[in-house]
């Protein structure tokens, strides 16, 4: 048993020592650049996988393995470290920074639920469709930490006063006071103030979006009071706990597939639009606009679907409930709006820098959409003498610096009314600036970059795509099925990064070698690496919703592969339907390489 303990405490720093040692015989034998490229591979890939090291660490270890087996040189691995990607994030960033540090993310969430109404059903919708419209310009983690405070407090405003109801009723039947609910209810109140603590707690996570989901697990975990976690002190009833269980997995699952919508709502998709341009030089066809209507019905279809799924899974899915119109509001739903509108009013009126942040926020979707719309001529047509040298990093920067240039404050009289006082202070700070930067998946990524360009240098992506020849015999749509599935369930227990930059270049290859056009396979396999649904380790925003207490491992277990089935079925529809005419998925491209062993067909 106690060898048992050691090997446990010890298990990350065996795999590191062992995984290099047991992979070596792999370059010692064979000893072609295949083999050691492969190597290097396997032993980054195993690293990811197991988090034997930080997924950043490990990214650098390409810049370490391909100068010494002669794949690349030092300074060539290093300029794949930093590509248009970290250009494209670092503008991102800046908008994301001025949207949290102004609060523009609440103003937005409760300005929408405030529209979709208070029943109950309609309440979560609501925080769905908020969580998942911040989701497409913040990153999962920051959207899940922001909301799940507001969802908390609603959800705890609701139970507190249905409480109140019962009581006077009570008090009313019996002809005096139940002391024992006002105790009861006192109770409550304390744990109400616990679980506002931990959603300070959690909601210091919108910062550290590149920790992985163990990690916000186990720090809010450490702090979390025993007590509190018994069902029969936090809810009045089961319908209570199954609506407090309903209204977190909507904001986990929400923030998740809204940021399938846009090339920079996730890490995932960037990674994926940099390999694939790089891979793909003159294919011009990924870039913001094309992608956003690719995925917006994608992304609305699985949100409404998990929306129906989440409801009639716990709460049961009443129809003729939520239609009904003109009928009196309950107990329940005017607790809801109530919170709802004191949380708004605390916001106060719209501020200037609020005004700015959203002027910038419209001009540089604006100038993603009409960079290249294709049916009309873009704004990069401007800049006809260098077709393809203005990107959506180009715009994103753009707007980017306006945030480090335009003053936080507006001029204000002191006050004698004759001077100007005035602080120049700009919207955001390189500081803040740096607390919201994901610098670990800024490296996770260029690690990607470095393996695939060892992996054209060394000629292993020809080989893998020889072997996988053979499998042109299969329908596409079979062989469709079977890579979303094996990226779905890889990436439930390995970070989403991690998982999209091992399998791009395995995929790219495959489909090259089956002469099947390569988005067909790259756009359902990059989408499905985002549905790691079914733990609360899966992915952080999981993990910060789990950690409120209301859910336990089968909860989330038994939604979550719902939602997973729903998410592979859609993609699965989008790739065979609207998908082809958009980006001529039913031939094979003229920018993509045709395979040696195919040159005679």
């Amino acid at each position: 048993m106690k060898l048992m303990r050691l090997f446990l405490a010890y298990r990350r720093f065996l795999l590191v020592l062992f995984t290099p040692l047991l992979l070596l015989p792999l370059p010692l034998i064979i000893r072609t650049k295949e083999a050691e490229c492969a190597y290097t591979l396997f032993v980054v890939a195993i690293f990811w996988l197991t988090e034997a090291l930080p997924l950043a660490v490990t990214a650098l270890l390409p810049a370490l393995m391909f100068p010494m087996f002669g794949i690349m040189a030092s300074k060539e691995v290093a300029s794949a470290y930093f590509k248009d990607f970290h250009l494209l994030l670092t503008g991102v960033i800046c908008l994301a920074t001025s949207i949290e540090k102004w609060n523009l993310h609440k103003r937005i969430a409760l300005k929408m639920v405030m529209l979709v109404g208070v029943n109950p059903a309609w309440l979560t919708l609501g925080f769905m469709i908020s969580s998942a419209f911040l989701s497409m310009w913040l990153s999962n983690t920051s959207t899940a930490a922001m909301v799940m405070p507001i969802v908390e407090a609603v959800a705890q405003q609701i139970i507190h006063a249905e409480a109140e109801v019962d009581a006077i009723e009570m008090a009313y039947a019996n002809g005096a006071t139940n002391h024992a609910l006002e105790l009861d209810e006192n109770i409550n109140d304390c744990e109400a103030d616990d679980l506002k603590d931990k959603a300070k707690q959690a909601n210091g996570y919108c910062n550290g979006t590149a920790n992985t989901a163990q990690n916000v697990v186990c720090q809010i975990e450490k702090e979390k009071n025993p007590a509190a976690s018994e069902t029969g002190r936090k809810y009045r009833n089961k319908r209570d706990h199954m609506m407090c269980k309903v209204m977190c997995l909507c904001i986990a699952y929400a923030s998740t597939i809204g940021g399938l919508t846009t090339i920079t709502g996730t890490s995932t998709n960037l990674i994926f639009a940099e390999q694939f341009n790089t891979r793909y030089p003159s294919c011009q066809c990924i870039n913001f606009g094309s992608w956003f209507i690719l995925c917006i019905p994608i992304s609305i279809i699985i949100l409404l679907l998990s929306w129906v799924w989440l409801q009639w899974l716990f709460l049961g899915f009443n129809f003729k409930e939520m239609f009904q119109c003109g009928k009196t509001k309950t107990v329940r739903e005017l607790a809801s709006a109530r919170v709802i509108q004191e949380e708004y009013k605390k916001l106060g009126p719209l501020t200037y820098p609020e005004v700015i942040t959203l002027i910038l926020f419209f001009l540089m979707a604006l100038l993603w959409f009409t960079r290249d719309p294709g049916f009309i001529p873009g704004w990069a047509s401007l800049f006809s003498e260098y077709p393809g040298f203005a990107t959506d990093s180009t715009a994103a920067l753009i707007i980017g610096l306006l945030f480090f240039i335009i003053p936080a404050k507006t001029l204000s009289r002191t006050t004698n009314g004759e001077s100007i006082a005035f602080d120049y202070t700009p919207l955001i700070t390189w500081k803040e600036f740096q607390t919201c930067m994901p610098w670990e998946i800024a490296i996770l990524v260029g690690g990607g970059f470095a393996l695939a360009d060892g992996c054209e240098v060394s000629k292993l992506s020809a080989w893998i795509a020889s072997k996988l020849s053979p499998l042109g015999s299969l329908p596409v749509w079979l062989i469709i099925i079977i890579t979303s599935l094996i990226v779905t369930s890889v990436t439930e227990v390995a970070s989403n990064p991690a998982t999209i930059t091992i399998f791009l270049p395995i995929l790219a290859p495959l489909a090259e070698a089956i002469l099947v056009n390569p988005l067909y396979i790259l756009i359902p396999s990059t989408l499905c690496t985002s549905f790691a649904f079914l733990l609360p380790v899966s992915n952080p925003p999981n993990a910060i919703v789990f950690s409120y207490g209301h859910l336990n491992i089968m909860d989330m277990v038994k939604a979550g592969l719902g939602v997973n089935i729903i998410g592979v079925a859609v993609v699965m529809l989008a790739v065979m339907t609207w998908a082809v005419p958009l980006f001529k998925l039913d031939t094979y491209p003229s920018w993509a390489p045709i395979p040696l062993n195919n040159t005679g067909l």
